[in-house]
């Protein structure tokens, strides 16, 4: 671990710059400051959905993927580094295979909303899918972060799923699209 924060503002990002984890420095609109915020803001919306009443083992699940979206900063912070394993992307593939095997198969599109829990499932999987974009955009430019675009497309499919999971928990279903026509 690096250098913990005795002060809060510290006036060296005033013109505009913000330092890595390796000393260096890039302006704060960066392809790699883009991701980092991106992945931050989706660990604060999993934060938010905890706060919710939750099943035990999906609190444990979205606690778990906050730890490694933590470890997915760390290695955006320090160009090179790595710290997400193959291991945790399979740990996603196997919850996503738990989880929706308990669902109905889909057969329409699902409208994010249910319950306030699911929404923010819902929630959390846009800004993931932005989060991916941006790790995409900075895999383009630097390659280093394949594994991170890999984990946050399987990360997306979970809080889908997760969604899904909670409006059952709920006692509600889907939210499901109707095509456009007469409305009531």
């Amino acid at each position: 671990m690096g250098h913990r924060l005795t002060r809060i503002y510290t006036r060296t990002g005033d013109s505009g710059e913000t330092g890595l984890g390796d000393g260096s420095r890039v302006t704060k609109d960066a392809h790699r400051i883009h991701a980092l915020g991106s992945v931050d803001e989706l660990n604060s919306h999993l934060g938010l959905l905890l706060t919710e009443p939750l099943d035990g083992d999906v609190r444990a699940c979205l606690e778990r993927i906050q730890h490694d979206l933590f470890d997915l900063g760390g290695e955006l912070s320090i160009p090179g580094h790595h710290m997400l394993t193959e291991e945790q992307l399979l740990d996603l593939e196997h919850l996503l295979d738990r989880y929706n095997a308990t669902l109905p198969p889909l057969k329409e599109f699902v409208l994010p909303g249910g319950s306030r829990a699911a929404a923010l499932a819902h929630v959390a999987r846009t800004v993931c899918r932005r989060a991916e974009r941006a790790l995409v955009s900075l895999e383009a430019e630097s390659h280093d972060s394949a594994l991170g675009v890999r984990y946050l497309n399987r990360l997306s499919d979970l809080l889908f799923v997760l969604a899904r999971t909670l409006n059952r928990a709920a006692g509600g279903t889907d939210v499901l699209w109707q095509r456009a026509g007469p409305r009531r």
